[in-house]
């Protein structure tokens, strides 16, 4: 980051906070983070009594799929897409809308005094309304080459509707969550394959080092599709022999994937080397999954968590750190308060993807991943909040 005797403070403003997708997604995603799972360990801890959805753990996983990766998701999204379809960032009043169906969603289902079913249909809004504005942009722009993501979200919004129609009728939520978590790893798969080797290459060019990260190929179509074949044949058939083998498979191809890259050589950069270490943690949980499916290795539980406390988790924070410094208009360097992130979010994963197997008790296992885990988060909000809130430094 840009050391304080050259860094201007930008003027703080709402017409700045809300002129691009990342500013108030991002502050959003990071607060929410660092609140819903220290929530979530009180209430483990039976120190809370929420009526949230069918049953707590309901509310811990529909949020964390349903509501903090979505707003990481739309900040990246809405962001990109003018560079994808050379149309005019969605901004103002109009993003301050959708922001604030994303903030009601998170409200109604907290609230124990709204009824489910509305709570239900308003937070299933949200999902439905981003789908809509992300193929009206594709559309507009025709820009077709980034069709697949409009798919993946509009089948992201279906998934959040399953959720809830499963919740709401009594019925176990395990189909819809496998569902999302198969979106979760091919979306990972595609954005994550398509950041990290470009920013890669771009870091290696101005260190004037040799080797170039290998361009877009069959390789990354067949590593893409591995995982999406994968996981829909793990979210149908969790348990046996098809769905372990196909996750293990898809494991491989990625790790193969992963080293085209030269990630080792990006460790000076943590702001580079971060999103390596990400793709990292998706394919060690394709690994995991697989080895669950075939009964053996970590339990399904902790392997799942390999996929949303470790991939995500660190992918995520790549991102939005990386994109929040270069849009505000500062160096893309990450300092050490970024690095103590990146720190956090990873001990948070290790403690809750192995910490179980140590024997140590549950309750210090799991509230020692959640306060790394969070704390990242909120470090985010801490250290970003104020460029987020500000206009850009270039400005």
């Amino acid at each position: 980051m840009i050391r304080s005797g050259t860094e201007r403070t930008g003027a703080l403003s709402m017409t700045a906070f809300f002129s691009y997708g990342f500013r108030p997604f991002f502050l959003g995603a990071a607060l929410f983070a660092g609140v819903a799972v220290p929530a979530w360990i009180l209430i483990l801890a039976g120190t809370g009594n929420p009526v949230l959805l069918s049953t707590a753990r309901d509310w811990h996983l529909h949020e964390m799929l349903f509501g903090f990766l979505p707003a990481v998701i739309t900040g990246f999204v809405l962001t990109a897409v003018p560079n994808w379809t050379d149309r005019p960032a969605i901004k103002g009043r109009q993003l301050a809308r959708l922001f604030g169906l994303w903030l009601a969603g998170r409200a109604v289902l907290a609230l124990p005094w709204v009824p489910p079913a509305p709570a239900a249909i308003i937070d299933a809004a949200y999902l439905l309304v981003l789908a809509g504005m992300l193929w009206r942009e594709i559309a507009g722009g025709k820009s077709w080459n980034h069709a697949p993501i409009g798919v993946l979200l509009s089948l992201y919004a279906g998934a959040n509707m399953l959720f809830h129609f499963f919740a709401l009728t009594g019925l176990p939520t395990d189909l819809p969550e496998r569902i999302t978590l198969g979106l979760d790893m091919t979306l990972l798969a595609f954005i994550g394959g398509r950041v990290t080797p470009n920013f890669t290459r771009e870091f290696l060019a101005q260190t004037r080092r040799p080797e170039k990260p290998a361009r877009f190929s069959h390789l990354d179509m067949v590593a893409i599709g591995s995982v999406a074949a994968a996981s829909t044949s793990w979210a149908i058939l969790p348990q046996g022999a098809v769905a372990g083998w196909c996750l293990i498979l898809a494991g491989i191809v990625n790790l193969v994937r992963l080293s085209r890259w030269y990630g080792w050589h990006t460790w000076r950069e943590p702001l580079v080397f971060v999103l390596h270490w990400g793709y990292g943690w998706l394919t060690l949980a394709l690994f995991l999954l697989g080895c669950a499916a075939l009964g053996v290795g970590l339990p399904k539980e902790d392997a799942v968590h390999a996929l949303t406390t470790g991939a995500v988790g660190v992918m995520t924070l790549g991102i939005m750190t990386r994109a929040s410094l270069g849009h505000t208009g500062r160096q893309r360097e990450a300092g050490p308060a970024t690095v103590a992130m990146y720190v956090l979010v990873t001990c948070g994963a290790m403690l809750r993807v192995f910490g179980p197997g140590t024997g140590l008790p549950n309750t210090l296992v799991l509230g020692s991943a959640a306060a790394c885990w969070s704390g990242a988060y909120l470090l985010f909000a801490l250290v970003y909040g104020p460029y987020l809130l500000r206009s850009s430094v270039d400005e």
